[in-house]
């Protein structure tokens, strides 16, 4: 996409995304037939024989820096893939079962050469879990003022004390980030991040039954947890100022992602209306199926739109805060009435575990949620609009 020919991807482009799609139908949504409806992951023996084939193909991490083994995509090549790697059951949580790569919080790229090259490299070349710690029982939309889990300096470590809650990935990752508050007074700026080991002593993940089966989110007690100050990511007390562009442009590929589990399911939806009859008709010969299925392209290629059109900016180094959350507010409320219309259209099957389509309308809940709620993000398009 340029300023001459609008969002027309280039061949490259279009041909990535075709290979893409091909893996994600060929290998993954294969796998997924033979196993448990509600696995989080494909088994490991199936896993490395097609990320081999994957890194072979020069399609690894594609969105990760070039330096540290990724592909050095940009946000808007991503949302395009993304878009694609969702199309399957485990789409929404886990695109592409994790065979493309398995990038490391953004923020990382923020810490000193060492930490990216041992954390950030280290995880690109393994494929580790990873998580983000941010989260807290008071609250999420608000880190500058939610955050109590309090760290204390003594010499040259530091010593944690406090509570993270919905933490994806902590109980099953190599390492991850926490944010931490450094001074009880400095709003803020006294908010600061470290890098969490596995198995640190003091630091104790327990997973949480959600409605969702990938990415298992965690409450995390950390109790007198002693961290070097090796592992402190950026100065103290910024925090929150090294992660929350990172954390804005994220919005978009996670928008993108919604649009595909709707694709997929629109695609369902689609078939199911030219097959199935009743009282001597078609579904698809039926108005009522025709309209539900109209609505659904029609907001799906809207929230495309809004995905490209923020991720396109933000690639050309522009303000998209506020188009990031109409893109996230957007995309994950169209996908609930996706693929509610794609259930109802399915009947008794649409709630059948024989399909994705009831897997996606238990997980599509929670899109709302992820990433700011919709009630934060339209407090941030309508400031945006008054001031």
């Amino acid at each position: 996409m340029n300023a001459d020919n609008g969002f027309v991807l280039s061949p490259e482009l279009s041909a990535l995304r075709d290979q893409v799609g091909k893996i994600i139908r060929e290998e993954i949504i294969p796998i997924e037939a033979r196993i448990d409806p509600d696995a989080p992951e494909i088994p490991a023996d199936e896993f490395w024989p097609i990320a081999r084939k994957v890194q072979a193909a020069g399609m690894w991490c594609m969105g990760a820096p070039r330096e540290y083994g990724g592909g050095g995509l940009g946000t808007f090549d991503m949302c395009v893939l993304t878009e694609e790697m969702a199309q399957h059951r485990m789409g929404l949580y886990n695109p592409g079962c994790g065979v493309f790569g398995r990038t490391p919080p953004p923020v990382i790229y923020a810490g000193n050469d060492e930490q990216k090259r041992t954390y950030a490299g280290g995880t690109i070349k393994n494929a580790w879990h990873t998580f983000f710690a941010i989260t807290e029982p008071s609250g999420g939309s608000d880190p500058a003022g939610a955050i109590q889990c309090k760290a204390v300096r003594q010499g040259d470590t530091y010593v944690l004390n406090g509570t993270k809650i919905f933490i994806s990935h902590a109980h099953e990752a190599e390492w991850g980030v926490v944010f931490t508050r450094t001074d009880a007074k400095a709003g803020r700026k006294g908010i600061t991040c470290f890098i969490i080991n596995k198995g640190m002593a003091g630091f104790t993940p327990r997973p949480i039954r959600t409605l969702r089966t990938s990415a298992v989110p965690n409450e995390v007690q950390f109790e007198d947890c002693v961290v070097p100050i090796g592992n402190r990511l950026g100065p103290e007390g910024e925090g929150l100022n090294l992660c929350l562009d990172l954390l804005t442009r994220l919005r978009f590929p996670y928008s993108a992602c919604n649009v595909g589990v709707g694709v997929a399911a629109l695609r369902m939806a689609i078939d199911h209306a030219k097959q199935r009859s009743t009282f001597g008709e078609l579904l698809a010969k039926r108005q009522a199926i025709q309209w539900m299925l109209a609505d659904s392209e029609v907001e799906l290629r809207a929230a495309r739109w809004l995905t490209w059109e923020g991720a396109w900016k933000a690639d050309r180094g522009e303000d998209f805060r506020t188009e990031a959350s109409i893109a996230k507010l957007y995309s994950s409320e169209v996908l609930g009435r996706v693929i509610d219309r794609a259930v109802q259209i399915h009947g008794g099957y649409g709630v059948s575990k024989e399909f994705p389509i009831e897997r996606w309308y238990r997980e599509a809940r929670i899109r709302r949620i992820g990433e700011g709620p919709s009630e934060v993000h339209r407090m941030v398009i309508a400031r945006s609009l008054l001031r």
